[in-house]
């Protein structure tokens, strides 16, 4: 299939590891998305509908703290912190994000290092015990289904 025939739906990382989402496609069309339960939907990821259409799912920017740092000791630190609450956390070289919040946002300067505010797309890491399927499936995904939605 055509990749430009392809539905985009932007989802912020909540819709993204919700199991049941009403989603309007591009061309206004509303559809049920049903996830397998603990699966976390990554940008460029694809899912099929019961009649055939692709539908790519597309990060949404959201508001987000990026916490960086060339001392890789004081980025550890913050990630421990902020992993001790069970904070969703995307790592990157020198970076931390987050989403937005600024009492973690204190926490971590207050830790040494400095916090921006940004509008990102956040893909935070799985965790130890999470799926890690990859980012950007090369097909459509076998167990997410969209089903039409009569009004």
């Amino acid at each position: 299939m055509r990749r430009d025939s392809v539905y985009r739906v932007p989802l912020t990382f909540e819709a993204r590891s919700k199991s049941r989402l009403l989603l309007t496609l591009g061309n206004g069309e509303r559809a049920a998305l049903l996830v397998e339960r603990g699966r976390v939907l990554h940008d460029g990821d694809l899912v099929r509908t019961e009649d055939g259409r692709e539908v790519e799912i597309i990060a949404a920017d959201e508001a987000l703290h990026e916490a960086s740092s060339d001392d890789a000791l004081l980025i550890a630190r913050a990630a421990y912190h902020l992993g001790n609450r069970h904070v969703a956390l995307q790592v990157l070289p020198g970076r931390l994000r987050f989403l937005k919040d600024h009492v973690l946002a204190e926490m971590v300067r207050k830790l040494g290092l400095e916090v921006e505010e940004l509008e990102a797309a956040f893909e935070p890491e799985g965790g130890a015990y999470g799926h890690h399927a990859a980012h950007g499936s090369a097909g459509p995904l076998p167990n997410p289904k969209i089903h039409e939605f009569l009004p």
